[in-house]
């Protein structure tokens, strides 16, 4: 965040009109070109540089301002900061239609990275040819005496990875060369410390040797982990060539890229290829990428081993620690270009892996460690499952808070999960570790789960995955308190008595009694045998933290999970799972973590995907027809599960018949219809009471609906729906009814109660418009979009309309039932009001 003083001036310079602009541009030209350039042009520079910086569009400068910024640019009398802040506007300028800079003619290093930082910006692929080019060719030659190249690496690795086609083969090879001599030969004396030059000014001393972070002085080669109090020109070369050697290895280390021309290679003499060959420590005759290779591999192998040494200062530990995760970084993509390393790069790593397990700090650094015994478990011959048990199991349970480490490995999961799906069990089987990365960093790292999800997802952990997702907030919740607990000091995280109920949510991490329960909530591997039930006292214990900000954007994040879960699972799913997972998203729904907000948004997904369900194996009702009448026999549910239990209801009307499931008796059928008659006679009961219950008008239509199509495939319970049918205009003309619904939905109501009555008057009809034949939905004509009629109904219909407007009135309100049929399929939760559903 910015401090008051900077949001003021970000402030104003966004508010700057453009007749202001104008001005103050008018004003800043006068003073360019002026006699000199001092501290109020610098100045002025600065607040136009945040000017054109500050705003979202870009700020359109008068052309020959434009110009002028160019040529005071190019002076050789312009001072370092002029040009600086010159070259900053104009980067922000682009892309700007009157730059007229070339880079072709400047060979001053420091000018040539301003001017190619200004030309890059445009994104021009020909002009970041033309600065590649021209930088190589400066590399190539021999630099004015006070230039360095160190000013054109930057510029070069911009080039790179704007445009890693530019460059031939043989300019890549000159800098391969150039970079392997800057990583191995640079200086290992410090530099001269400039001199201010005034008369109390000390004695300038040869200086000394560089020393090693821990002070000792360096015996080896000079790395970016070398220590100086002032770096020389070379050290400078080797710091940057190591900052850009990933990268070079990555665009340049293993291809073949074009040439001139094919008559130069082949006319090529010993005298180039002298240049772009050395020779290795061996004595082979290597090419300049193998040089490379060689020569960054031992520079990785330097820095493996500084990085071992006990720092004086804590920045310096820092940089061991990002130094050691570029080192392995690098071996491994030399490993993948030349496998004639892998072996020398097996033992030392196994050797570092030892040294940096134990080791918490180090804990980022062991991705990279993984990383390579993954790309060569082949050819390794290690134990890599040790390593892949210490990723899975401990890093995530002890550093599950650190940010920028949960990004990273959930990164790396994500990158190799095939990797790990072929080689390891480990990955999947620590699966709840991995949910505890998105169940303290949730808005961070939900689009990466959405990725990872499917990968995690099979028919053994579909279940606990399942559990796992709706129990996401109650798991934020228990790491906040293992934190919290594990910063206690020692005296109080004595265990507490048994025999007293804790009063708190720390005393309960701690208690003999929820000890068991926090073990399984934060289990670090998957433990499919083990019953959720366990966690109700937890998740009413944990309620305390619902309101915790952290566990409600967890919470938030749920829904869109759940329901990738299910799209995921209906790829795979057979019976017997989607029967399981019926019979859970049920029992769930009174299992949830006391937030109103994500309760409601969970409840939405499941009744959604409940209908998918059964869609995907409609025997679940017969199958699991214990649970589900249990489910749908609670008055209380289609209260308060309102969507689920609707949804329910509906499944049990389309899905219990002959029609899906041969094993589908009148019994069952009876069955379902008693319970739900209670339900809805409880529902529509008038009650000697100062208010009545209010329920979804939809649950009522619903209901209605399945116990008519119940009734309509074992019609001797025809008489009952027809006698309950009858009384609903009882039911809402009642006054004590009417002042709890609105009067376009009794309306309805009572509309659906005579038409399903009528559609009753004729059995055979009835029976045959609402249980179409299986498989109806997917013809030709049902999904027209117009068509809202199934197939089979449209035959009757001609059958039974001799013309035109010539159906009895009776026959046509039965039809027009059909529609209704049609419009619970696809939404049984519309609010049957008559705005929204077409009567024909």
């Amino acid at each position: 965040m910015f401090t008051a003083a900077a949001e003021s001036f970000l402030k104003q310079a966004r508010e700057i009109q453009e007749e202001e602009l104008r001005r103050f541009t008018s004003r800043v030209a006068a003073l360019l070109q002026g006699p000199e350039l001092g501290a109020e042009a610098a100045d002025c520079l600065q607040r136009l540089h945040l000017t054109v910086a500050a705003t979202k569009y870009p700020r359109r400068l008068d052309g020959k301002f434009v110009e002028l910024l160019q040529t005071v640019l190019c002076s050789s009398k312009s001072p370092a900061q002029i040009q600086v802040l010159c070259a900053a506007i104009l980067r922000e300028m682009s892309p700007c239609n009157e730059l007229i800079l070339s880079c072709d003619k400047i060979q001053d290093a420091k000018l040539l990275s301003l001017v190619s930082s200004v030309l890059l910006a445009q994104g021009n692929k020909k002009v970041v040819s033309a600065v590649g080019q021209h930088v190589i060719k400066v590399l190539e030659g021999r630099l004015p005496e006070g230039q360095s190249a160190r000013y054109l690496l930057p510029v070069l690795s911009n080039v790179i990875s704007l445009s890693p086609e530019s460059l031939t083969e043989e300019q890549t090879n000159v800098v391969s060369k150039k970079m392997a001599d800057w990583l191995r030969h640079a200086s290992i004396q410090q530099g001269v410390t400039q001199s201010s030059g005034g008369f109390f000014s000390p004695r300038s001393r040869q200086p000394g040797p560089v020393t090693e972070v821990d002070g000792a002085v360096a015996t080896d080669f000079f790395t970016v982990l070398s220590v100086g109090q002032c770096y020389t020109q070379d050290q400078w070369l080797n710091m940057q060539a190591f900052s850009m050697l990933r990268k070079w290895l990555l665009c340049y280390g293993d291809k073949e890229l074009k040439t001139p021309s094919s008559d130069d290679k082949s006319g090529m003499d010993s005298s180039v290829m002298s240049v772009v060959s050395t020779t290795s420590t061996s004595g082979v005759l290597l090419s300049p990428k193998e040089y490379l290779r060689e020569k960054a591999f031992e520079y990785c192998q330097r820095l493996i081993e500084q990085s071992d040494r006990r720092p004086l200062k804590k920045n310096d530990g820092d940089l061991q620690k990002a130094c050691l995760i570029e080192a392995v970084t690098i071996m491994d993509i030399i490993c993948k270009q030349d496998s004639s390393y892998v072996h020398r790069a097996i033992s030392f790593l196994s050797t570092l892996y030892g040294r940096i397990c134990g080791d918490a700090s180090y804990a980022r650094a062991v991705l990279p460690v993984a990383q390579f015994f993954l790309n060569h478990s082949e050819m390794a011959t290690v134990d890599s499952d040790a390593i892949y048990e210490h990723l899975f199991i401990d890093i995530p349970a002890q550093h599950f808070h650190n940010p920028s480490l949960a990004f990273e490995f959930v990164q790396f999961c994500k990158d190799n999960s095939q990797l790990f799906t072929e080689t390891s069990s480990i990955f999947k089987q620590s699966f709840p570790n991995l949910f505890k990365f998105l169940a303290w960093n949730s808005p961070p790292l939900i689009s990466e789960f959405v990725d990872l999800l499917p990968v995690l997802l099979d028919a053994g952990t579909a279940i606990e995955i399942f559990h796992l997702l709706l129990d996401l907030p109650c798991l934020t919740a228990a790491l906040d308190i293992q934190l919290k607990s594990a910063a206690l000091p020692p005296s109080k995280r004595a265990a507490n008595n048994p025999a007293v109920k804790p009063a708190t949510c720390m005393e309960a991490f701690r208690h003999p009694l929820y000890k068991s329960m926090f073990q399984y909530l934060l289990r670090t591997s998957s433990t499919p045998e083990d019953a959720p039930e366990r966690l109700i006292p937890l998740r009413q214990l944990l309620g305390s933290l619902a309101s915790s900000p952290r566990v409600v954007q967890c919470s938030e994040t749920v829904p869109v999970l759940l329901e990738l879960f299910f799209r995921v699972v209906a790829e795979f799913a057979d019976g017997p799972l989607i029967n399981q997972l019926v019979v859970l998203l049920l029992q769930r729904s009174d299992q949830l973590y006391e937030i109103p907000a994500f309760k409601d948004e969970v409840y939405r997904v499941l009744s959604s995907q409940l209908v998918v369900l059964c869609s995907l194996h409609p025997a679940v009702i017969v199958e699991a027809s214990t649970e589900i009448l249990e489910f749908s026999g609670m008055v209380s549910n289609a209260q308060n599960k309102e969507a689920i239990f609707t949804q329910m209801v509906w499944a049990i009307g389309e899905y219990m018949s002959a029609s899906y499931d041969k094993r589908c008796t009148v019994e069952q059928i009876n069955e379902f219809f008693e319970t739900l008659e209670v339900v809805l006679f409880e529902i529509t009961q008038l009650r000697p009471l100062a208010s009545i219950p209010h329920y979804a008008p939809s649950t009522i239509s619903v209901l209605m609906a399945t116990l008519t199509k119940l009734a309509a495939r074992s019609q001797d319970l025809i008489p009952r729906v027809s006698m309950f049918l009858s009384k609903m205009r009882t039911f809402v003309q009642s006054p004590a009814v009417t002042s709890v619904y609105c009067e376009t939905d009794l309306e309805e109501l009572q509309m659906r109660a005579t038409e399903l009555s009528n559609l009753l008057k004729m059995p055979d009809v009835a029976q045959f418009v609402l249980t179409p034949p299986a498989g109806v939905g997917s013809t030709r004509f049902q999904r027209e979009v117009n068509d809202s009629l199934p197939f089979a109904l449209r035959i009757v219909t001609h059958l039974l309309e001799p013309a035109a407007g010539c159906m009895p009135w009776l026959l046509r309100v039965s039809l027009n039932q059909s529609c209704t049929h049609k419009l619970l399929q696809k939404d049984p939760c519309a609010t049957g009001t008559r705005r929204k559903m077409s009567w024909n």
